[in-house]
């Protein structure tokens, strides 16, 4: 591989099976076109014991260009890790758009947020510290929020995406997009669950039933990505 994968951390492939080919994707596609501030901020989250939690660069990428296809102004992002989504998300959008972005852990955001503030997007993201259930009843009390959200981004507990899911069908526009992260779940989804880890099996499972779910639901268009962990991409039709 070239000397830019040498030199920073490169994550290990989850649904590709091989690492040579994955390493491929982001040194020829991915990297060159990583903006410097999310490039920071990918290095940092390596440094911390939990960053597989953390989007993956080649999925980033397609977010960051499904979000200016829709000319996304106002979004929505549950789960926020450190802040590499969100910080794509913020870059990606116009100045003046705006992102909620709701998570329980606001340590997690503070390890990224010097690297947004530097990046001159911190004004665009309102954060709540909060779970993310409540925050969206919250702001569905307010009917002037219903169909007001172009782009919408989930990366939190698995087995409360179908939760999630109908609450976002209240506030995305039809459509607007909704894309849920670890849809693939280390590839376990087609695995039997002998052949899993236990401590794999439970959100395989939620997983598993969201898919199925998302797939019957007649309210949105959608395509499996194999990028990352797996995105599922949701246009709202109805």
């Amino acid at each position: 591989m070239g000397n830019a994968t040498k030199q920073e951390h490169v994550p290990k492939t989850f649904i590709l099976q091989s690492q040579d080919l994955y390493e491929y994707i982001l040194a020829t596609s991915v990297y060159p076109r990583e903006a410097e501030p999310l490039k920071e901020l990918r290095n940092l989250t390596a440094n911390n014991p939990r960053s597989y939690l953390a989007t993956s660069p080649d999925a980033g990428q397609l977010i960051a260009m499904l979000l200016k296809l829709v000319n996304a102004r106002k979004t929505i992002e549950i789960g926020v890790f450190t802040g590499y989504s969100l910080l794509l998300t913020a870059l990606a959008i116009p100045d003046d758009g705006k992102i909620t972005a709701i998570d329980a852990d606001r340590k997690t955001y503070e390890i990224g947020l010097p690297i947004i503030k530097k990046a001159g997007v911190e004004h665009k993201i309102n954060f709540f510290e909060s779970q993310a259930l409540p925050a969206l009843d919250e702001l569905l009390q307010d009917p002037k929020n219903e169909g007001s959200i172009d782009f919408a981004f989930v990366d939190a507990d698995k087995d409360n995406y179908w939760n999630y899911h109908g609450r976002l069908m209240k506030l995305v526009k039809v459509g607007g997009i909704v894309i849920y992260d670890n849809t693939l779940w280390l590839g376990s989804v087609a695995l039997p669950e002998e052949a899993v880890p236990e401590k794999l099996r439970a959100w395989r499972q939620s997983t598993i039933e969201f898919n199925n779910s998302i797939s019957n639901d007649p309210r949105v268009e959608i395509a499996q990505a194999s990028v990352g962990d797996g995105i599922l991409i949701c246009r709202r039709i109805c």
